[in-house]
């Protein structure tokens, strides 16, 4: 998983469904420049043999679309076709310079809803800049996953995915919201607020070199606001998912950790949701010697959701 701050990198063993997935490598690299980020790649390509094993990389949200569609009622063979004339007007760049790819939403005629499903659209341009970027190094790219599926493979591990979850991941610059039921993703949303905002918002208490929040006292009304906002997007999401696939409520939103925690966020999700709110700790649903801090998890959250695809590295 290659970020502006940095590489991440996981390697997952499945070991068969009665075992917890063995988490045998999870790493951060900080780098500064994209010089320094081809020794990164190198280095890990070396010392990690990255070139005798098949590899998947996360592509940047802002690199790719995400649309939901009507399915054409074309055959198998037609499909890309038929879905890449459907989404030529959606795309902020022509429908000739794109690469698509596809995924279903199972069970949806069950339901007598007219069955659609996700289109991924990307300039061939940038998928091929990010394909050169690491065979340059070596490294034997076999995929470029998303960071949606990353999560929804997060979530399948959850004991709530039976009965559906939201999973709700903020990163640095921005956040990603997934609800699946039973191994199917049926819905993602994306939001502009992140950890980075949510920290300046904080920090509007502060008192010298020093902040904190009082529960007795109220939190500045630009916190409250992009909270409300964050609770606004999950709350229509739940709402919507429900009403459109005709599913019952998930079993609760799973909130994926933080390099730096927000201490009033999952409380006022809690508060403001109707549904069980609870944080993520991929040590309860991993196997691995190495413990997993919260800022790690974060930084290699979607590496490691890449890496669950089935055994394999993810950068």
């Amino acid at each position: 998983m290659l970020t502006p701050d940095g590489v991440g990198i996981a390697t997952i063993e499945r070991r068969g469904e009665e075992s917890l997935p063995l988490l045998k490598l999870c790493e951060f690299h900080p780098v500064d420049g994209n010089r320094a980020l081809g020794e990164t790649l190198h280095t890990l390509c070396q010392s990690h043999r990255l070139n005798k094993t098949p590899c998947f990389s996360i592509a940047a949200s802002n690199d790719f679309s995400l649309l939901l569609v009507e399915s054409p009622e074309v055959k198998p063979a037609e499909l890309k076709a038929a879905l890449r004339w459907r989404v030529k007007d959606l795309l902020p760049f022509h429908v000739d310079d794109a690469v698509i790819d596809v995924f279903d939403i199972p069970g949806q005629q069950e339901r007598g809803r007219t069955k659609q499903m996700y289109v991924v659209a990307a300039k061939l341009s940038t998928v091929q800049a990010h394909i050169t970027q690491l065979e340059q190094q070596g490294i034997r790219l076999s995929a470029i996953d998303i960071p949606e599926l990353a999560l929804r493979n997060i979530a399948t591990l959850l004991p709530e995915n039976n009965n559906g979850v939201a999973l709700l991941y903020i990163a640095a610059e921005g956040g990603l919201l997934t609800i699946s039921r039973g191994g199917v993703l049926y819905l993602t949303r994306t939001f502009k607020l992140g950890q980075r905002h949510l920290k300046h918002y904080l920090q509007e208490t502060e008192q010298g070199d020093e902040f904190s929040i009082d529960e007795a006292e109220p939190l500045p009304q630009p916190l409250i606001r992009a909270l409300d906002e964050i609770v606004l997007e999950v709350q229509r999401s739940l709402d919507y998912c429900e009403s459109h696939f005709s599913l019952p409520p998930v079993s609760g939103l799973v909130l994926a950790p933080m390099e730096e925690s927000i201490p009033p966020l999952m409380s006022y999700l809690a508060s403001n949701l109707g549904v069980p709110v609870r944080e993520l700790d991929l040590n309860a649903v991993l196997d691995s010697e190495q413990h997993l801090d919260d800022a790690l998890q974060s930084r290699c959250l979607l590496a490691i959701g890449a890496a669950l695809r089935h055994e394999g590295k993810t950068l």
